[in-house]
């Protein structure tokens, strides 16, 4: 089996609401969003898209992120729960399926020794884990070019 064929057969994941994500921990320290992220959120709050960005968006070269609540959290952690999760950012919804930790050794080293959700719940096949990979790299394009 190759690398690349790691989870061939799968992978059990289901958020277990322990807020884990949503705090900074070294390089994914920010919550990027894209135009269409911001509109999503802001629908869900009820507010104009360009109030939204103005309250809870910060712009660093030339890309969008939210601003941070207490203690380095996301802005939209509440009592260790996500308050917009319907709308949440793509890059909060695609987790844990993310390009840098599909290999077996990040997987272990950056996903299953920190987040309780991986090993519980459903069945994610391999096919769908491609998909949210996929939608990753998508929304990390549309964020590079500033939509």
């Amino acid at each position: 089996m190759s690398t690349r064929d790691w989870y061939a057969e799968g992978l059990r994941f289901q958020c277990q609401g322990s807020g884990q994500c949503c705090v900074s921990h070294g390089e994914y320290g920010f919550v990027y969003v894209t135009l269409q992220d911001r509109r999503n959120m802001a629908r869900e709050r009820g507010m104009a898209t360009r109030e939204f960005t103005r309250e809870f968006c910060r712009k660093e070269d030339g890309v969008f992120r939210l601003i941070d609540g207490a203690d380095q959290a996301c802005v939209f952690l509440k009592d260790r729960r996500c308050s917009i999760y319907k709308a949440r950012p793509t890059q909060c919804r695609t987790w844990p399926f993310w390009p840098e930790t599909m290999s077996a050794k990040a997987w272990k080293k950056d996903v299953a020794t920190f987040c309780p959700g991986v090993g519980k719940g459903r069945l994610w096949t391999k096919a769908e884990i491609d998909e949210q990979v996929a939608e990753q790299k998508q929304w990390e394009k549309a964020l590079t070019r500033g939509r």
